[in-house]
């Protein structure tokens, strides 16, 4: 009578490895599908957004993109006399960024957020320090000429026109956006009217690095 053939026993190692393997491969996947990972690409990498510009800050210096190189850069255009829009955006943007200087601040180091007034008729350096400075510390005002503002508003592709309104009283029409550039100037991603300051805090904690 022959007798039974002995039953294999799978090593503890081995079920043990396969798991763990298991798990690693879940886990890969799970941070895929979040968008973790560094392969995802900026949304405005390659669009023709963005150049030189020549401008003024709050203080009255002559300033240049040049200056701004090595850093990212949060840039938002609007005027200081809109009445509803622009202060928003502008509180919104000032929270996000602190949220992100408090939970990281030497990224958030890297990061210089600027204003760019459409209205430099009545922005002048003094009126966009103090506007600025009402939001955030950090925030870089700049104004100029009609034309050096001009030449800025067409190298990102920003629409301004004068709306209605008589004498100093009018409102400006005009797009409401911030990008996001890279330290070399390219640019990155943008946040539209409406972003909430968490918005911001994640598109700065997802793309600075």
């Amino acid at each position: 009578m022959n007798s039974p053939a002995p039953s294999r026993r799978i090593p503890f190692a081995l079920i043990a490895g396969a798991l763990l393997l298991l798990c690693a491969a879940a886990a890969a996947l799970l941070y895929r599908a979040q968008g973790a990972g560094s392969g995802e690409r900026p949304p405005l990498e390659g669009a023709a957004i963005g150049g030189p510009f020549a401008l003024v800050d709050g203080d009255g210096r002559r300033v240049t993109d040049r200056d701004f190189a090595g850093k990212w850069q949060l840039i938002y255009f609007g005027y200081t006399f809109c009445p509803d829009v622009c202060p928003t955006d502008m509180q919104r943007l000032a929270q996000g960024y602190r949220a992100f200087e408090a939970a990281d601040p030497a990224r958030a180091a890297t990061v210089q957020p600027i204003f760019v007034t459409i209205d430099p008729a009545r922005d002048t350096p003094a009126v966009v320090k103090a506007f600025t400075a009402a939001f955030h510390p950090k925030f870089v005002g700049l104004t100029g000429t009609q034309a050096e503002v001009d030449a800025a508003l067409k190298a990102y592709r920003v629409y301004a026109q004068k709306g209605a309104g008589t004498g100093d009283a009018y409102l400006m029409d005009h797009s409401a956006i911030a990008y996001l550039f890279d330290p070399q100037g390219q640019p990155i991603s943008f946040l539209s009217q409406g972003a909430s300051a968490e918005d911001v805090t994640a598109e700065l904690a997802k793309w600075v690095r």
